[in-house]
């Protein structure tokens, strides 16, 4: 063996190695950056934040006819499950009464169901517009429930969507409609009031810019904690208090899903925010805009989340009078502006 002095070369000195427990941290800490770049990443892309907003609106909704509209269908109409079919012929007539007072053409697009009839209520401004804005809300109810904010208050705003367009029409063609057979037992099948529409509409579905539907809109809370999520990690990025409206749709559709809460977002004081996400998660499919998907139509929903907020859902205690006519207001105002948007 020839020893460094022999051959008269010296070798460098030796790196010092970082401690065990130290080299452990390091590792654990570039491993929860990287989760944490994936998690916000994720996020971003589920919560689509941005800037963009619309101008104030220098529109008001009639929140006192709101009120009558919840009452008279929740109360008035009750029971207006799909057995109760004279209740919901009444549901029908009384919708349609106000779509032709705000000046709209209406039709009845009938279809029958395990031997009865039932009935779409639609009502079309500016059918001549080479754009088609489709804007829905489904009128029955799950069993007995009264179901005032699931979903009066979705064809509440309908109805009163119908006055502000036709005292100031957008620059599109918009078509309302109030669906029946969305609760169970026909929830998620071909006999949908939806889906009925939604096969009549599809062959027309280049002239259409998307569907918005309009499913609970009248329950807000700003009690902290009163907002839940389908998954916890949520929490992070959303309010833990329901003080705030929601547009809600499958991933795929990110870009309309965005383009109207941008022209929703602004137009009110009330907060909007936005969620995409796979139709696995529950609720994002929990309404009749699940139907135009299958034909290539951009559909989302306008919601205050339903039962992650609202626990009165589906039951005797979902009346009129929990609701919050003011807020709801807000909905419509912001949804008529999205519109106005969404049609130039």
């Amino acid at each position: 063996m020839v020893s460094e002095r022999q051959t008269g070369q010296v070798s460098p000195p030796a790196t010092p190695r970082k401690p065990l427990a130290l080299r452990i941290l390091w590792s654990l800490a570039r491993v929860a950056m990287m989760l944490g770049l994936v998690f916000v990443a994720g996020c971003f892309l589920v919560a689509q934040p941005g800037m963009s907003s619309n101008r104030p609106s220098t529109k008001t909704a009639d929140t006192a006819q709101l009120r009558r509209h919840v009452v008279e269908l929740s109360s008035t109409f009750h029971p207006r499950s799909w057995v109760y079919t004279e209740n919901l012929n009444l549901c029908a007539d009384y919708i349609a009464k106000h779509f032709e007072r705000a000046g709209a053409s209406v039709e009845m697009q009938e279809f029958s169901v395990e031997g009865h009839v039932y009935r779409n209520v639609i009502g079309r401004f500016g059918a001549d517009k080479p754009r088609k804005i489709i804007i829905g809300a489904h009128y029955d109810t799950c069993g007995d429930s009264p179901g005032a904010d699931d979903n009066a208050s979705g064809v509440a705003g309908l109805m009163e969507l119908a006055r502000l367009i036709g005292e100031d029409p957008p620059d599109a063609e918009v078509e309302l409609v109030a669906y029946t057979l969305e609760e169970p037992p026909f929830f998620g099948g071909p006999q949908m009031g939806s889906a009925t529409h939604a096969n009549r509409v599809a062959a027309d579905k280049q002239r259409i810019a998307g569907v918005i539907v309009l499913e609970m809109i009248g329950y807000f809370s700003d009690e902290p904690g009163s907002q839940t999520y389908p998954i916890p990690i949520l929490k992070a990025f959303y309010p833990n208090s329901g003080d705030f409206i929601t547009v809600v749709g499958r991933w795929d559709q990110g870009g309309w899903i965005k383009k109207l809460k941008s022209a929703m977002k602004g137009a009110t004081p009330l907060p909007v925010y936005s969620f995409r996400g796979p139709e696995s998660l529950p609720g994002v499919d929990f309404s009749d805009h699940r139907n135009y998907w299958p034909h290539g139509i951009q559909a989302a929903m306008v919601t205050n989340t339903a039962y992650y907020r609202n626990k009165a859902y589906h039951s005797p205690e979902d009346t009129a009078d929990r609701l919050d006519y003011d807020r709801m207001g807000m909905v419509v105002v912001a949804v008529y502006e999205a519109i106005r948007n969404l049609a130039d």
